[in-house]
Order: structure tokens, then sequence, then C-alpha cells
């Protein structure tokens, strides 16, 4: 059976843009091919023969891609050796070292043509550009320490070029307002470039020096390297976001009654863990857990998810059995670690009484017991099809007077900290999103509700 892909075509403003930046960039490298050309040729191709080896191996990108998909956004995964280029080469030289890796780089989502144009154009304009602030601050003639200025102002240039471009391509193609399409670009891209702006500066002078460009390769191989474990990193935490998104939708799929719970749970348990000082990869586990706290929902009947009103004591059983359900489903997922034991003790009670295995207090892992808190407090303060959102001063009100029998006191009191500190917006997740809110009202005692047990 073959995979059909959809493709969104791209907008014609979006395609006369790249044409435009194509042709612009045509005439920024143009009078290097001219004669009298002051170009050092043997300079320029070896220096666009190592940016189009650099590129053609990484194919993955440091700065994103545009919202949508449509077209990339950023530089590629290496820079260094183009802002060499732009210290080394008079301006249009430098725009053709971006060339051959441009057109030779891969470029896995269509529409490829498009996309390998516009990188291109790009990252000529900005080498261009980058060149062009170089040499009016004296590049060609300047040595270290002198040289630091050139090489600040073009990486400085190079990553505002690419900043205004990235977001210019992306209110045409992706149709997103100007300041939407501009927010962040150049926060997230200015330290990259800075620091790539220092090696291309070091190459650039190992480069001149009596040692040539195999010295400047001390350089470019390290630093070809760290990126390239960087955005390894950066794949890889893609995939695990990936992997708990796909069993989210797919939970809120067959459990609608619970609709966003999963993502709120894992916003309640961070700040409850940042209350504890929890951080780093802590609060990614923590995150994780409450996220998929609920998974093994997909083990159980949709019928008894689904059902309103009160369960009977046999489907209770069958519903009370998802944390087992969730827990050898996530269990092989490493990456995980001790998300994995929340997921399989969030409903266990500091008293002993909780499920699957009555655990009680030390005995419960501490990440559980911070979900267990977070799941209670979003189950009570959620408008749902069955239930009435109660309000947070109350929910926390029934937390604090279970504590100490359902829920571990420091949690409970980490929560109110945090909430007193960020505040909490209450959210509706009734099966129809245009399904009236009704008024709060004052809840009794905290009691398990008519589809699961709090």
């Amino acid at each position: 059976m073959h995979r059909v892909t959809v493709v969104k075509p791209l907008p014609r403003t979006a395609r006369a843009y790249i044409v435009c930046a194509a042709l612009g960039a045509g005439a920024c490298a143009l009078p290097a091919l001219l004669p009298p050309s002051p170009t050092p040729w043997a300079t320029a191709g070896l220096l666009a023969a190592l940016y189009a080896l650099c590129e053609l191996p990484a194919r993955r990108r440091l700065l994103g891609r545009s919202a949508g998909g449509s077209v990339p956004v950023g530089t590629g995964p290496f820079s260094p050796v183009l802002l060499a280029a732009a210290l080394l080469l008079p301006p249009a030289a430098a725009a053709l070292t971006a060339l051959p890796g441009g057109l030779l780089a891969r470029v896995d989502e269509p529409p490829a043509r498009w996309r390998r144009t516009w990188r291109t154009a790009a990252t000529a304009l900005a080498v261009w550009a980058a060149a062009r602030t170089a040499a009016a601050l004296g590049a060609p003639a300047a040595a270290l320490p002198h040289a630091l200025l050139p090489a600040l102002g073009a990486a400085l240039a190079f990553c505002l070029v690419l900043a205004a471009l990235d977001g210019s391509i992306r209110a045409t193609a992706d149709g997103l307002p100007p300041r939407a399409a501009w927010r962040g670009l150049l926060a997230r891209a200015l330290a990259p470039h800075l620091v790539h702006g220092l090696a291309g500066l070091m190459m650039a002078v190992l480069w001149r020096s009596p040692h040539g460009p195999a010295a400047a390769l001390l350089v470019l191989l390290p630093m070809y390297l760290s990126c390239w474990v960087f955005a390894q990193y950066h794949h890889e935490r893609a995939a695990h976001q990936a992997t708990i998104r796909a069993l989210v939708q797919a939970v809120d799929i067959k459990d609608s009654y619970t609709r966003g719970h999963s993502e709120r749970v894992g916003h309640a348990s961070v700040l409850i863990a940042r209350e504890l000082g929890m951080d780093g990869d802590r609060l990614d586990t923590v995150r994780f857990a409450g996220i998929l706290h609920d998974v093994g929902k997909l083990g159980v009947p949709t019928r008894v998810l689904r059902k309103d009103g009160p369960l009977t004591p046999e489907e209770r059983r069958v519903i009370e059995l998802h944390p087992e359900y969730g827990h050898e489903m996530v269990r092989g997922i490493g990456f995980l670690g001790e998300a994995r034991a929340a997921v399989l003790h969030h409903h266990e009670r500091i008293d002993g009484t909780g499920y699957p295995y009555g655990l009680r207090g030390e005995e419960i892992p501490e990440c559980a017991r911070v979900v267990a808190v977070a799941d209670a407090f979003d189950a009570m303060t959620s408008t749902r099809s069955y239930s009435r959102a109660r309000p947070v001063a109350t929910a926390l009100a029934e937390l604090e007077r279970c504590a100490g029998s359902h829920f571990d006191p420091r949690m409970v009191a980490a929560l109110a900290r945090a909430l007193d500190r960020w505040g909490w917006r209450t959210a509706v997740t009734a099966d129809e999103a245009g399904t009236p809110v009704p008024e709060p009202r004052t809840p009794g005692p905290l009691a398990p509700q008519p589809k699961e047990p709090a």
C-alpha cells in the first residue's frame, strides 16, 4: 500500500518572494564572475568545497524551520566556513561560496525545489551582507585583536539578514502576521551566530598564517563535531516530544471527557516540582509523568470511559487497572526514567488505601506523589460533562483536608505556594468546545468522581 502525502501548495506571493531573493543573490555574486575580477579563486573554491562537505552529511537544521513547514528557516547546520569567507574574500566572492553547499544539500520535505532555492539564496545574501560589513570595518587588513570588531560585525549582519529574510518568508508562505512571523527569530539565532563568527575569525586568522588552510581545519573540525552533537541532541528531544504527543492524543481521542487534562496535570506537576527545588532533567521527568499519567486508559474499554453516571463496582475495578496498563505501555521508553513509576503509582495514597498496590508514605515514589496532587487538583477545578468545576480556593482547601491521608502534605503545600505565586487558569474539557460552562458551585468533601477515583 502506497503512502499518500498531501503537499500544501506554496502561495504565489511566496514563490515570487523566493524568485526575487534568488535574483538578488545572483546580482550580489555576479561581480565575482565579471572581468576584471579580483576574486582569489583558490581561496573561494576551497571554502566553497569545505562548506559543501560540511553541509551534505549534517542534514539537520539548528535554527528550526518555519511554522507550518512551508520553507526552511535558518542557515543550515554550519556557518563558520561562510563567516570565514566573509572575512577572507570580497563580498561577491563570499556570496559564491554559499552556492554549492546550498544547491547540493539534501532537502527531505516538499516542495524541494523551492526550499533549496530559498535556502541557497538567503544564505548567499546573508554572506554578502556579512562580507560588506566586515570590509567596512577593516577586515582584510585587520589582525587580532583589531579583527574582533569586523568579525562580530559580520556575524551580526549575517544574523540580521537571515532573520529578516526568514521572517518575511514565514509571513508570505504561512500567512502569519508580521509580528508573529519575526517573533523570536533574532533572539534564537544571535548567540549561535556570534559563536560561529568567532570560529570563522579563527579560521580566517589561521588561513592567513604561514601554516595556511590546513591549520584552519584545526578550528573547523571540533566546531563541526560540536554542532553535529548539538543537532543530534535536538533531534532526539524532538523524537521524545513526538512520542509523548502521540500517546496523549490517543488518550484524548479515546476519553474525550478529559481532553486537555494531561497537559494541565503536566503543568501543575512542574509548578509543584519547582517549589520543591527540582530543576533541569528532573523537571522534564516530572512533566512527562504528569502528561502521561493516564496513558493506561488506552487499555480500558471505551464504553467504560465514556459512561455517563456512576460506575458499577466491576467497572470501577476495570478502570482501576489503568495505572498498570499505562506502566506496561511506557516501561520500555528509556528516556522517561522515574516518570514510569509515577504512571504506575499516581493513585496510591499516603495512608495505604490507594491502588494498584496499596503503598503508603515514603514507599510511594516522589514523582508519583507530585502527580497525584496535580491530578486531583485539575480534576476538581475543570468543568467536564459529568461534573462542575470547583473554585481554586475550594479545591486547595480539599487537598489540604486530605493531606496526610490521601496526599503528601509537602506536595499540597508546594502547590499552594506555586498557585499563590503564579495563579491558575481553569479550563473546560467538555466533549464539545462550545458547551456552556455552568457556574461553579461549592462541593462537599472530596469523593471519588463518577468516572474515576481522585
